[in-house]
């Protein structure tokens, strides 16, 4: 359907989110005085018993108490922490509340954890008003999200026709006239749309830049990006998808100091991995959780610490470990972890096995996140770890989880084996860019077969459509003069080992000089009149690419090259073969023009 105006299209918008479970309400062209009392209402509303506001209304100078708080914190990242703090302290000035009056007390604002019930409040603004620097005009926005009065979700709209670019370039317009402050400051996600693209992105705050590259379409549970607005609303601003999407599937970045939201392929992966925990029966011995293929480069560190995290969020196991190969590894992936990390989740590292046992055996929540080594956990039951029975005994009975990085590095030997065999009511799952399947495995053994079946895949071709990965910048090299092409063609097809044979028939010769006529056959086929003709390169046989000519005048050609193709060191080369047997004479020539 296409609609004409852009108030025509937030009309419909408004009623779809309305039918995806937020109120039917709206606030009309609020100032933001006035959203600020809608949140002063609903805090009340939600934290009136007597141990908080005790009946007593908050005030102006209570409210501008929390709107110092959230200038002070000023980035998204900051504020992520804020919101899903689930509470806010203030000092009572209410004369009327007389047993907290000049007392600090604690407010309920939001609970990541209580989705489309209890006290979570699902508002939709319309049109809310902007201030902006003295020597602009107000601004107007077109749709905003609140959840429980706190302004979540902004939405800017284009009519059929107009690109979306200009619905983001608007956000950006508003946020560098400086709009999205005070209570504005709070957004933690934008979305532009017209009715035919979407695109969603993190709020980069005032201090951070947008960066189109993480300006991300939805898409759909095999990766196909989703374009209908109402699906998009359907699928993505829902109640509880947005709801949760604030809450778990928000990240912040303490290493750069940003926000990061999700791509759906991160949220499909990390919501099955979960759903698989939650399913689980820690009586039986079914340890293979499954596996999740995520080519490089796609944020699989981000996906399988969401992973983690919502599973300890819905105590839906008691230990989650996250098992790297290497130390440099560890420390990397740990750093990455205490990054991502809130306040209240703290990621605990592992100096040695003994060390490993003690937090794996602790019953504190402190000690529910671990990272450690494959080599730490296999070495657990041994007898340097110095672990008594009886504790190892309560190490078992515990609900682990085990997810294993880079799945595809040395987990298919006796570490994992030892550690199958000794964590056996445990739940394991593996984390791979490149996943081992029947044509390359190993010791008679797939991911399938170690980890589980496929719970999400997100290929390198997803990747490079989505310009999440680096794609490919393919060029001709000449390896073969057209003129010995084309002979060569000519040849096979009159049937003759040498030129000379072409003579023996006039039906060889008649093939040979119709093969050989650059003006019959092209030598790269084309479509004419709606159908394929094929060229001279269309009947050259893949057995060229096994000749050793053929893979050195590549090799040579990279290495002539290299400082221009790499862009001086930039860029790295793959010269992929379907084998090591076939890799190495390349690899012989390659060692020698380097000496």
């Amino acid at each position: 359907m296409t609609y004409e105006t852009e108030k025509e299209f937030e009309k419909v918008v408004i009623a779809q989110l309305i039918e995806g479970g937020w109120k039917s309400e709206v606030i009309r062209y609020p100032t933001e005085k006035e959203l600020i009392q809608n949140w002063a209402n609903i805090l009340f509303e939600n934290n009136r018993g007597r141990d908080q506001l005790n009946g007593c209304p908050l005030t102006k100078g209570e409210m501008d108490q929390i709107v110092e708080q959230i200038i002070v914190l000023r980035t998204p990242l900051k504020l992520n922490d804020f919101i899903n703090g689930k509470s806010v302290s203030i000092r009572r000035d209410n004369p009327d509340d007389q047993e907290h009056f000049g007392q600090e007390i604690s407010l309920k604002i939001y609970d990541r954890q209580e989705i489309a019930n209890g006290q979570s409040r699902y508002q939709i603004v319309q049109q809310p008003k902007f201030k902006t620097r003295a020597i602009l005009n107000d601004r107007r926005g077109d749709l905003m999200l609140l959840i429980n009065g706190m302004p979540v979700i902004h939405i800017e709209l284009k009519r059929s026709g107009v690109s979306v670019s200009r619905a983001y370039n608007q956000i950006e317009k508003y946020a560098h006239e400086g709009v999205f402050t005070s209570i504005f400051s709070l957004i933690q996600v934008f979305v532009a749309m017209e009715p035919e693209e979407t695109v969603y992105f993190a709020n980069p705050g005032p201090d951070g830049e947008f960066n189109k590259a993480f300006y991300f379409h939805w898409a759909n549970f095999d990766n196909e990006p989703i374009n209908d607005w109402k699906q998009v609303v359907s699928e993505l601003l829902n109640i509880p998808m947005a709801h949760t999407l604030i809450g778990f599937y928000t990240i912040p970045d303490a290493k750069d100091n940003t926000l990061k939201v999700m791509r759906s392929y991160q949220y499909y992966a990390a919501t099955r991995l979960a759903d698989r925990v939650t399913d689980k029966d820690w009586s039986d011995t079914d340890i293979l959780g499954g596996h999740i293929w995520h080519t490089t480069g796609s944020g699989k560190t981000v996906t399988s610490f969401k992973s983690a995290t919502l599973i300890a969020s819905w105590h839906d196991a008691d230990k989650v470990v996250f098992l790297v190969d290497r130390k440099a590894l560890g420390r990397q992936s740990f750093d990455d972890f205490t990054a991502f990390a809130g306040p209240s989740e703290v990621i605990q590292a592992t100096e040695d096995s003994t060390e490993l046992g003690a937090k794996l055996k602790s019953d504190s929540t402190q000690d529910t996140l671990i990272v450690t080594s494959i080599q730490k956990l296999s070495n657990v039951t041994k007898d340097d770890a110095n672990i008594r029975a009886a504790d190892l005994q309560k190490i078992l009975s515990k609900r682990i989880v085990i997810i294993i990085d880079e799945a595809h590095r040395s987990t298919f030997g006796e570490m994992l084996s030892n550690i199958k065999t000794t964590f056996k009511h445990s739940l394991i799952f593996g984390f791979t860019g490149t996943p081992i399947q029947d044509v390359n495995k190993k010791k008679d053994n797939t991911t399938t077969t170690v980890f589980g079946s496929e719970l999400h895949r997100y290929t390198l071709a997803d990747g490079i459509r989505d310009k999440n990965v680096l794609g490919f910048d393919p060029y001709m090299v000449l390896i073969y003069k057209d003129g010995d092409v084309r002979q060569k063609v000519a040849l096979m097809k009159a049937r003759a080992e040498k030129v000379e044979d072409v003579f023996k028939t006039k039906k060889q010769e008649k093939i040979y000089y119709y093969y050989m006529d650059a003006t019959k056959v092209k030598m790269v086929g084309e479509i004419r009149g709606g159908k394929y003709i094929k060229g001279i390169e269309d009947f050259v046989p893949n057995s060229q690419y096994e000749e050793l000519s053929y893979r050195k005048a590549v090799l040579q050609d990279i290495l002539d090259n290299w400082i221009s193709l790499s862009h001086n060191g930039l860029f790295h080369a793959i010269f992929a073969t379907s084998s090591i047997p076939e890799a190495r004479p390349v690899d012989k020539v390659a060692k020698k023009r380097l000496r």
